[in-house]
């Protein structure tokens, strides 16, 4: 998630465990708020290791910093560097457990992002992903910073309920995923399409719209599907796929390590003289938030990544007139 929903998150865990302590003035609010922003950030500062390439740098982001083992080793040291800190020894119980589920909590808010999260390293290196919320939903984020500004007024019941809500939206985001999954494996079987791979993921802002994506070995579809649709057919656009250029190619390490990132779910495609590696996950045809030049007449390079178009008004408006079902054609269409 962005780190404004992090901070947010890590503040609100940090104020409900320290809950009792805060009514007993053994600690303030704000002290708790504030570890648990800052623990809450921690594990995002990977960013600013360089891994060399901008590949790389993209699929060793929520690595070891995002581990719940390494998170859960960590813990107990931050939570007495937290003590010493704040003069509370006697807290010391409460900040091992405050420190360790701010942690917590952001690998595994991470994780319902497409993105891909590396939970289980060192045991694994698998980037779980589930999708089911967009990097950016205010919808999540507002609760818990109105629930916690307004405890610094009143008491810290509202940050727990601020919790409550938030964590109640992303429950609905999940059930709500499962609905659009179940909404177009029917209506994909229903065509009689073929389905190698189907992702369903949330699009920006929301979790009422739904991003689908269907690769094949020569082909990918993409379709969207709002829960306001009802039993509205879902209108698909196809891209090909040049299976004969992706063979030739998927040795190379940044389409192998890219199509291992991304589940399979990767385009590779002749533009002129470059050759481009996009990951179809993340975005919206045809705009997508990775996408890197990786050869030039033929021949291999250093990954380039280009650059995420800046005007997307016409985007922000199609998003929401698709939202309410108030359109059925695909962004594609309108940015030809």
């Amino acid at each position: 998630m962005d780190s404004l929903s992090q901070i947010a998150l890590g503040a609100a865990v940090s104020v409900a465990v320290f809950n009792k302590p805060i009514r007993n003035k053994q600690i303030k609010l704000w002290q708790a708020a504030a570890a648990g922003a800052v623990f809450g950030t921690l594990p995002d500062l990977d960013v600013l290791i360089s891994h060399g390439d901008p590949i790389s740098d993209m699929t060793m982001h929520r690595t070891e910093s995002h581990s719940l083992f390494y998170l859960s080793l960590v813990s107990p040291l931050f939570a007495w560097l937290l003590v010493k800190l704040l003069g509370c020894p006697l807290l010391l119980k409460q900040a091992v457990l405050a420190v360790l589920l701010v942690l917590l909590t952001h690998a595994l808010l991470d994780t319902m992002t497409i993105y891909g999260t590396q939970l289980a390293l060192p045991f694994s290196d698998y980037p779980f992903g589930v999708g089911s919320i967009f990097i950016i939903d205010p919808l999540y984020t507002l609760p818990l910073l109105l629930g916690l500004l307004i405890a610094f007024w009143s008491s810290p019941f509202w940050n727990t309920l601020g919790l409550a809500v938030s964590t109640s939206y992303l429950l609905f985001g999940l059930v709500a995923q499962q609905l659009a999954y179940a909404e177009v494996e029917q209506q994909l079987a229903d065509s009689g399409q073929h389905v190698d791979r189907l992702l369903v993921t949330a699009t920006p802002f929301n979790t009422l719209l739904w991003r689908a994506v269907v690769v094949n070995e020569d082909q990918y579809l993409e379709g969207y599907y709002s829960l306001l649709d009802g039993s509205t057919q879902m209108q698909w656009r196809s891209f090909p796929r040049d299976a004969a250029l992706i063979a030739q190619w998927k040795q190379n390490p940044a389409v192998a390590r890219l199509a291992w990132f991304s589940h399979g779910f990767y385009q590779l495609e002749q533009k002129d003289e470059q050759l481009l590696l996009t990951d179809l996950r993340m975005g919206m045809a045809p705009i997508y938030s990775f996408s890197f030049v990786i050869a030039t007449n033929e021949q291999p390079q250093e990954p380039v990544q280009l650059a995420f178009p800046r005007d997307n008004a016409a985007s922000f408006n199609w998003l929401y007139q698709r939202v309410l079902g108030k359109t059925q054609l695909p962004l594609s269409d309108l940015t030809k």
